[in-house]
């Protein structure tokens, strides 16, 4: 079985900060020959990338997207420009013959695919890993410009063409959904597959004694829309504390000097990248999860400290709530506030029945719901549909 998987990532980037699981690309070792396509000039070694195909022969190759296109005053040669850019990626799947083609996002790689199985009849499926429409990438909300509205509508003829044609589209989480209910997708193209995690180094919290001092621990990029300032204030508030911070970005800095002016730099530690498998031991080893994000997602690091068992603390978020965080009394949502998180750790400290039972309800809820077996098994079952349906 040959699968090709189109990515706009820089992959190098995400293997330095460690983030790969275990056959993140060949779900289920799905396909014993794996051909990665990226859309930029990005050459990670083939050697770091092996683990997230398993057992399969590994191929790579890239195709760049020319992003001057996206703003251009030229906008009615939009069409015939894509095409043009996208012949190369049909010729090499033409020679590759792959039987399943996989998009990570609706990006330049879906448009792509979306002219493969126009041209040669190779069904494709897209995972979306954000919701465009709140999490813009490319796209700028407000559009003041006329560069900026012409940005807007490339993307939005790209995105479109990418996902009309998709045998099945495939969110990681619920909040996508309003996207492509604007795009217009028949619901019977869409499947809501959550990310598929570490399925052999996540374990279950087997002790919820507290430690002395009590551990909290906070993952995710460093940024305004994650910025954990108020997380940092409500711990210089509780003595016998210490935070651990995974992650790195823009807002570090600021981080760093918010701790040393609060004089906590001792109970703060910031640590910008961590294995995954390492991250995975390093969880069920901590007292509580607590996060702060302003994204429409249910995002990896949170699904990991639930499938542990670790009790989560975070935020609710400005605008429309994460549907899955009304399913259950699963996790501890608080507002924004240095108190509202203070007050939430400070019961989690001093109460072990409670913090006990929350980190339980994490893990039962989760486990049924997004354990990595199971998540496996969804991805490998979709794309034996898909070739069921293509073949039927």
């Amino acid at each position: 079985m040959r699968l090709l998987v189109i990515i706009p990532d820089m992959i190098t980037d995400i293997l330095k900060k460690g983030e790969y699981q275990p056959l993140y690309y060949n779900p289920g070792e799905f396909a014993d020959e794996v051909h990665l396509l990226l859309t930029n000039t990005d050459t990670p070694p083939l050697g770091d990338l092996q683990r997230t195909v398993g057992k399969a022969r590994l191929f790579l190759h890239n195709l760049p997207v020319r992003e001057a296109w996206a703003s251009s005053r030229l906008s009615f040669l939009t069409s015939s420009r894509l095409k043009r850019w996208a012949q190369p990626g049909v010729e090499l799947a033409r020679n590759i013959q792959p039987d399943l083609i996989r998009c990570h996002s609706a990006d330049w790689n879906a448009y792509l695919a979306a002219r493969i199985k126009k041209e040669i009849g190779i069904p494709y499926c897209v995972s979306l890993h954000i919701n465009p429409d709140t999490n813009p990438l490319h796209r700028h909300f407000p559009a003041v410009t006329a560069a900026q509205k012409r940005r807007n509508a490339f993307y939005e003829f790209l995105e479109g063409e990418g996902l009309r044609g998709a045998d099945k589209i495939l969110p990681v989480y619920k909040p996508i959904l309003p996207y492509l209910e604007r795009h217009g997708i028949p619901e019977d193209r869409i499947q809501v597959a959550y990310n598929i995690l570490n399925i052999y180094h996540l374990s279950e919290k087997t002790s919820y004694e507290p430690h002395h001092p009590f551990r909290l621990v906070c993952v995710g990029r460093l940024f305004d829309l994650k910025n954990p300032d108020n997380i940092i204030k409500a711990v210089a508030a509780i003595p016998d504390t210490v935070l651990t911070i995974i992650g790195d970005g823009p807002a570090r800095p600021a981080l760093e000097s918010l701790t040393a002016g609060l004089g906590i730099s001792d109970r703060v530690v910031f640590i910008p990248a961590m294995e995954n498998d390492a991250l995975c031991g390093f969880l069920p080893e901590q007292d509580a999860f607590v996060v702060h994000t302003e994204h429409f997602e249910i995002n990896k690091s949170v699904l990991e400290a639930l499938l542990t068992g670790l009790p989560v603390i975070i935020n609710r978020r400005e605008g429309a709530q994460v549907p899955e965080f009304e399913e259950g009394e699963f996790v501890w949502l608080v507002e924004n506030t240095p108190e509202a998180y203070q007050k939430a750790i400070q019961i989690i400290m001093d109460n072990d029945d409670s913090r006990e039972a929350l980190g339980r309800k994490a893990y039962a809820h989760s486990r049924e719901r997004w354990a990595p077996r199971k998540t496996e098994a969804e991805y490998v079952a979709i794309y034996n549909a898909i070739l069921g349906q293509s073949h039927g």
